[in-house]
């Protein structure tokens, strides 16, 4: 991942009403959740979903589908995956350890 898309994502996700829909899908797991489901468990306008779910499918962390009437938000796990690991690939690579402080 580069760190220009790393710092898009971030930006997209780093509002707590974003991070809210984020939680309640990867808690849904693959099936994902309804927009209405998502939208009477924050208890926001319709209106105010549909602009925080604009910037977390710009960004690519969630995507939508129709089934039927229903319209389906479901994260994606793989852009999530890739955000932590670019986040936590060079943990403890400049770490001191015991022997060498002393």
């Amino acid at each position: 991942m580069k760190l220009e898309t790393a710092a898009n994502i971030l930006a997209k996700i780093g509002n707590p009403t974003r991070l809210k829909i984020v939680r309640i899908l990867v808690r849904a797991g693959t099936e994902g959740l309804p927009v209405g489901m998502i939208q009477k468990n924050l208890n926001i306008p319709g209106s105010t979903l549909t602009h925080h779910i604009s910037h977390l499918k710009s960004a690519g962390v969630i995507r939508q589908e129709r089934q039927q009437a229903t319209l389906i938000c479901k994260i994606e796990y793989d852009v999530i995956n890739n955000l932590v690991d670019y986040l936590t690939e060079e943990c403890c690579a400049d770490a001191i350890t015991r022997d060498n402080a002393a």
